[in-house]
C-alpha cells in the first residue's frame, strides 16, 4: 500500500469510534448506583435500567472502562446544570464507545437532582457527556417540538455537593474554548458502582 494512503487509512480510522459492548453490564442490578468521588465531595447517584436501558448500559460500560476517572466538571450554570464527562483533566476531550440512542420519551423528567445525557443537536449524538439538573427544567424535556435530553438516573446522595460545585465562580476558558467552566478546578476523581 503506498504510504499516502497508509496514512490516510490511519487518519480515518482514528476519527471513527469504537463500538460500544453490546453485552448487559452489571446484568443482575436492575438499579445499579453509582459513586462519583470528586474534589469536592462525593455525590450517588442511582439508574434506571427500566426506563433508559440503553443509556443506562452505555454509561455502566464506560463506568467499568473508567472513562470517568480524572475527569472535569466542565460546565456549570447556576439554577440550570453542572455538566460532566466531555474532559479529561489534562484538558484532553474524553474517549467514548460510540454514541447512544435519545430515550427522552421514557417518561422521566429533567427535575432537579437528575442525570441527563448530553448531546448535539442531533439528537442520538449523546457520547459519554451527562449533566445533573439543578431546577426543574422542562424545557429539556420531549415536547411535540422535537426531542428532549435523555433522563437515566438520579441523585440519591450528595445534592449538597451539587450545590457546592454550582455556586462557585466561573469564567470563559481559552484552552477548552468554552463559557461556564469552573475557575478552579473541579474534578471527579473517580467513578464506580457501589
Amino acid at each position: 500500500m503506498p504510504k499516502y494512503l497508509a496514512c490516510l487509512f490511519l487518519a480515518l480510522s482514528s476519527l471513527t469510534q469504537a463500538a460500544c459492548p453490546e453485552d448487559k453490564a452489571y446484568p443482575n442490578n436492575m438499579f445499579p448506583e453509582l459513586v462519583f468521588e470528586t474534589t469536592m465531595g462525593t455525590i450517588t447517584v442511582e439508574l434506571d435500567r427500566l426506563k433508559a436501558p440503553m443509556t443506562t448500559n452505555h454509561i455502566l460500560h464506560l463506568v467499568k472502562n473508567k472513562t470517568y476517572d480524572d475527569t472535569l466538571i466542565h460546565r456549570i450554570v447556576p439554577g440550570f446544570v453542572i455538566q460532566a464527562g466531555a474532559f479529561a483533566a489534562d484538558l484532553s476531550e474524553v474517549e467514548a464507545c460510540d454514541t447512544v440512542i435519545n430515550e427522552s420519551g421514557n417518561g422521566l423528567k429533567n427535575s432537579r437532582g437528575s442525570l441527563s445525557m448530553a448531546r448535539y443537536n442531533d439528537p442520538h449524538s449523546a457520547t459519554a457527556s451527562f449533566f445533573i439538573n439543578l431546577g426543574d427544567n422542562d424545557n429539556l424535556n420531549p415536547s411535540s417540538d422535537g426531542w428532549g435530553y435523555a433522563v437515566f438516573g438520579y441523585v440519591t446522595a450528595g445534592m449538597d455537593v451539587v450545590d457546592k460545585m454550582a455556586a462557585v465562580k466561573t469564567q470563559y476558558s481559552n484552552e477548552l474554548d468554552a463559557k461556564d467552566v469552573p475557575v478552579e478546578t473541579i474534578k471527579i476523581l473517580s467513578a464506580q458502582v457501589k
